[in-house]
């Protein structure tokens, strides 16, 4: 019985593959590459930039934003030009320079509570003390209480007291500062120790169109 057919082969006129295509190879089992050979070797890699780096390109900032800060700038030195204008002219901060906080205005709002506490005028010291709350409170007896103690309490150092000058004023706010005065004063019969002239501290506050003293303290000198 005869073996298998070998696959169809196209050949040419004397059994040569036809013109045109070439022979069919297989590589030398010792040759993986093939007749040709191995592919020849890399160069290594360029690892440095051929020739000079080019220039950075220079970053430039948005103009708008340098105009904002040039504003501000601007800005900030007139006010500090305004500032220096007002404390050469008035020798004072430029606060007390509104008129707020004037000598003359302190002057009288002080010499008006010392006034209320020389003559017991309860009401008047009790409205000062409570800082522009006494329309505000419902029930004022304590006030009251507490402004007829101090109005005893000043009575028995002096008969009476009169601002002869506003040595400082140290403006907290628009509408708060603390005031250092100097008052001509009469001792009462039974104070001790007591002079004709004496230092004192108020806060003031500034309530509508009016200055009220929050709070009074006498400066004793130490005796010795």
């Amino acid at each position: 019985m005869a073996g298998p057919i070998p696959p169809h082969q196209q050949v040419g006129a004397e059994g040569q593959p036809p013109p045109g295509e070439p022979a069919y190879s297989e590589p030398y089992p010792d040759e993986p590459y093939g007749a040709a050979g191995p592919p020849p070797p890399m160069g290594p890699y360029p690892g440095v930039y051929p020739g000079a780096l080019p220039p950075p390109v220079p970053y430039t900032k948005p103009r708008r934003r340098k105009a904002v800060w040039l504003a501000l700038l601007a800005l900030v030195l007139v006010v500090v030009a305004v500032v220096a204008v007002l404390t050469i002219r008035t020798g004072r901060p430029a606060a007390t320079a509104t008129g707020v906080f004037s000598e003359s205005a302190t002057k009288t709002s002080i010499q008006n509570y010392l006034t209320a506490l020389s003559n017991g005028d309860t009401e008047t010291v009790a409205r000062n003390n409570l800082c522009g709350m006494y329309d505000g409170v419902k029930d004022r007896k304590s006030d009251l209480a507490l402004a007829r103690l101090a109005s005893d309490a000043f009575r028995r150092q002096f008969t009476g007291a009169e601002v002869s000058s506003i040595d400082a004023i140290v403006p907290w706010s628009s509408y708060q500062a603390q005031v250092l005065f100097t008052m001509q004063v009469a001792p009462s019969s039974g104070a001790r120790g007591s002079r004709s002239e004496e230092q004192g501290v108020a806060q003031v506050l500034r309530s509508g169109n009016q200055l009220l003293v929050c709070s009074y303290l006498l400066r004793t000198a130490a005796q010795f």
